[in-house]
């Protein structure tokens, strides 16, 4: 069996679903199990709603459901479905979601309550309104497609906006529910992005996550292959919208690929590939849109390459902290006192360099920046830059090769550069410069790297 995911660009609108079932049916053989986003932009829509409900906005919370979700997946229904009971049926499954998304929002005005857990159960209606009219239009295509409630597959913790899941129970649940439609030849449709606790209580596995619930269906069930579906012919050299003649890789490993999703690779969520790992799965990243293009294959041993950058990453809205302190001179745990307070204030470290007495961290913009800035000056002193982005290079055989790092600067030298980490990753060179300076150090490496390739096996 395999795990066909398709991202939100995917399933945007009726044609682009007419075109998703195509696909589905392309893979029937192969036993598809089809994971779902939501369309894109509604997930937003939802959050909208639930914070104008929150701040006592009713009125406005119900007009944005009603433009921007209720009557946009009427319109698909209207252009997807032809036959008439048929659309009828989802009309009226729609006004029920539409009802109950009412008395949510009424809810959440009354009380004023947006706690983690209530905001979980508002975006899972993005993934289950359109794996309900997908699954009918599979059926209109031929083919035995099933709605199955991804609550009841994928069991997680209760850390709600980010919950992490519970593979044994989870392994235990999709065997159960998936294993003998499989085997019936039915094509189950599944909710990516949302699960449910031991309890039974909607959870979400954070923004991005449908590439994640695909992933874990895969590794509990065992998959031949893990399909992701998007808007793009797979991980690239760089960022198109910078250098729009970026090459596709056809192939990368696991480690390459991690990397790049970490520092900013929108093609694919962070978390992705690590279940897929430990059962060596391949991943495929492949555009709904270009269907016959071959795309990203991603798996855990790849045939070696001779160049050693394979792509260029950045991630956006980076802060520097630099903390000051002759306490650190000469004493043990100081650092790790300093980490109990990110730890504390729940703040991802990206970069970390260090000296005798000083160390600096680069974190991506956090909302309780000030709070933990003010809990580090009992520390030492303190500063803090903004407008940060980190540049991730990236390639298997990075350290083998000399004078990489000689390239890069040399080819950057009148780009201000903050802070560099070579050593702790042996496939990536990683530094921080001037967010507004992204687009030049992008293009400029890219220039120095890939202007000359001459590996068709690599790059397309």
């Amino acid at each position: 069996m395999i795990v066909m995911k398709f991202g939100g660009t995917s399933v945007e609108d009726a044609a682009a679903m007419a075109n998703v079932c195509g696909i589905v049916k392309s893979r029937i053989k192969r036993q598809p199990v089809v994971v779902l986003s939501a369309a894109s932009g509604v997930t937003n829509a939802l959050i909208r709603c639930a914070e104008l409900a929150a701040e006592g906005k009713r009125i406005e919370a119900e007009a944005v459901l009603r433009e921007k979700i209720i009557d946009r997946h009427y319109r698909m229904i209207a252009e997807l479905i032809r036959g008439l009971s048929e659309q009828d049926q989802l009309i009226r499954q729609f006004k029920i979601f539409d009802e109950e998304l009412r008395s949510l929002l009424y809810g959440i005005s009354i009380t004023g309550d947006l706690s983690p857990r209530v905001l979980d159960f508002v975006m899972s209606y993005g993934e289950r309104m359109l794996t309900v009219i997908l699954t009918e239009a599979l059926r209109e295509h031929k083919l035995r497609a099933e709605l199955m409630d991804s609550r009841k597959c994928i069991v997680t913790g209760s850390a709600f906006g980010k919950a992490e899941p519970i593979f044994p129970a989870t392994q235990e649940a999709c065997e159960a529910q998936l294993r003998p439609r499989l085997d019936k030849g039915i094509v189950p449709v599944m909710q990516g992005f949302i699960g449910a606790n031991e309890q039974g209580v909607t959870t979400t596995l954070g923004r991005g996550g449908s590439d994640y619930s695909a992933a874990i269906i895969g590794t509990v069930m065992n998959a031949e292959d893990i399909e992701i579906w998007t808007d793009v012919d797979g991980m690239l050299t760089a960022d198109p919208n910078i250098v729009p003649t970026a090459l596709r890789i056809r192939e990368m490993s696991f480690r390459e690929a991690s990397e790049l999703a970490f520092f900013g690779a929108k093609v694919l969520h962070p978390s992705t590939v690590l279940p897929a790992i430990e059962k060596d799965i391949p991943v495929h990243i492949l555009n709904s849109r270009r269907p016959q293009i071959s795309g990203t294959l991603i798996k855990a041993q790849i045939a070696q390459a001779a160049i050693a950058v394979k792509s260029i990453s950045y991630k956006r809205g980076i802060s520097i902290l630099n903390i000051s302190s002759t306490r650190m001179l000469g004493s043990y745990g100081f650092m790790k006192k300093i980490f109990d307070i990110f730890n504390e204030h729940q703040t991802a470290v990206d970069l970390v360099t260090t000296s005798e007495v000083s160390i600096s961290l680069s974190i991506e913009h956090s909302p309780d920046l000030d709070r933990l800035v003010g809990k580090l000056r009992e520390y030492g002193e303190i500063t803090v830059q903004r407008n940060k982005a980190i540049i991730c290079i990236v390639g298997e055989r990075l350290r083998a090769e000399r004078g990489i790092a000689a390239r890069v600067f040399s080819r950057l030298r009148d780009v201000p550069v903050d802070m560099i980490s070579h050593g702790a990753s042996e496939i990536n060179l990683t530094f921080v410069i001037d967010e507004d300076r992204v687009p030049e150090a992008v293009l400029e490496l890219h220039d120095e790297f890939f202007s000359n390739i001459s590996e068709p096996g690599v790059f397309e």
